[in-house]
C-alpha cells in the first residue's frame, strides 16, 4: 500500500485502484478538537480537487478535498458518532472516505511521506 499527501493536508492510502482518504496529523492539530464530520455519500462522483467532506472543530470549519478523481465507495460512518477519532487517530481509524480511482496517474502530482514531512517543516 502506498500513501500520498496533498498540499491541503489530505492523505490517501492506495491499494490497487481503491484509495482511503483522510486528513493528516498536522491538519487535525491545526484544527483543534473535531466536533463534526460530514463525509460524502456512497456513489458520489468526485473530480480531483472537489470539496468532498466537511470537518468542523471548535476553531473553524474546513473542507476536505478529493486528492484524486473517482467514485466514493464508502464514507466512514463511525465519524458521525465519534468525530474525535479524527483527533485521536487521524491517519488510521479517523479516515473520511474510500474512493475507486478513475485515473491513477493523478497520484503523480501528490507527495510521498518524505516530501510531505519536508513541506510541513517549512510551514
Amino acid at each position: 500500500m502506498s500513501r500520498y499527501f496533498t498540499e491541503d493536508h489530505e492523505w490517501i492510502d492506495v491499494d490497487g485502484d481503491v484509495g482511503t482518504v483522510g486528513i493528516s496529523d498536522y491538519a487535525q492539530g491545526a484544527l483543534g478538537d473535531i466536533v463534526f464530520v460530514d463525509v460524502p455519500e456512497e456513489g458520489r462522483e468526485l473530480s480531483k480537487g472537489d470539496e468532498a467532506a466537511v470537518v468542523e472543530s471548535v476553531k473553524a470549519a474546513s473542507d476536505v478535498y478529493a486528492p484524486v478523481s473517482g467514485t466514493v465507495i464508502e464514507g466512514n460512518a463511525q465519524l458521525a458518532e465519534e468525530p474525535a477519532l479524527v483527533n485521536s487517530d487521524p491517519e488510521g481509524e479517523g479516515w473520511f472516505f474510500k474512493i475507486t480511482l478513475s485515473d491513477t496517474s493523478e497520484l503523480d502530482g501528490l507527495m510521498d511521506e518524505t516530501a510531505y514531512a519536508a513541506f510541513v517543516a517549512k510551514l
